[in-house]
């Protein structure tokens, strides 16, 4: 009783898979057409170069904090040893909460870039329903970053088409 069942549970999603139409779209390829995403990228790019200076200059602070700790060591008093170390420890500290600040999971650069990505990415997400609505697709799937598509006909790729309906031209593919 349990294999006739899951014989036709089995049937059963095939024959719904075969009647539903798919697409693909390579959303790398879409992304890399639209000029404000490459200009996002290029603005996160250079932010991140920016903070990450700063965040370095503050940990080769503790460096050579540490460098010169330990080469007075030796002349120190435990007072003296104690206030240095201290110093060392908060500039550490400070290094690794500015990096908390601009690159931790809620940091600045995440925040920049939600600011400058979403915008695009929701507007190639409103293209892809309406070419998917108008072609009578129930599913659409993502190919460019995907291992799980071993072949697709090209037929099915609605990259150029997203794009157009966003007004871009495709540059390359």
């Amino acid at each position: 009783m349990k294999k006739l069942f899951l014989a036709i549970v089995v049937l059963g999603t095939a024959l719904c898979a075969s009647a539903q139409k798919v697409a693909v779209i390579d959303m790398e390829y879409v992304l890399k057409n639209i000029p404000m995403y490459e200009s996002a990228n290029e603005q996160l790019k250079q932010v991140s170069e920016k903070w990450q200076k700063e965040v370095e200059a503050k940990n080769e602070e503790a460096k050579t904090l540490y460098k010169n700790y330990q080469t007075e060591v030796v002349f120190l008093s435990d007072e003296m040893k104690v206030k240095k170390e201290n110093e060392i420890v908060a500039k550490e500290k400070e290094a690794n909460d500015l990096k908390r600040k601009y690159f931790g999971p809620n940091g600045e650069f995440f925040q920049k870039r939600v600011s400058l990505i979403q915008p695009i990415q929701d507007e190639v997400y409103v293209a892809v329903k309406q070419v998917a609505d108008s072609k009578g697709y129930q599913v659409v799937l993502e190919r460019s970053n995907s291992t799980d598509i071993i072949y697709f006909a090209p037929k099915i790729d609605i990259s150029d088409e997203v794009l157009e309906k966003l007004g871009y031209t495709a540059n390359s593919k």
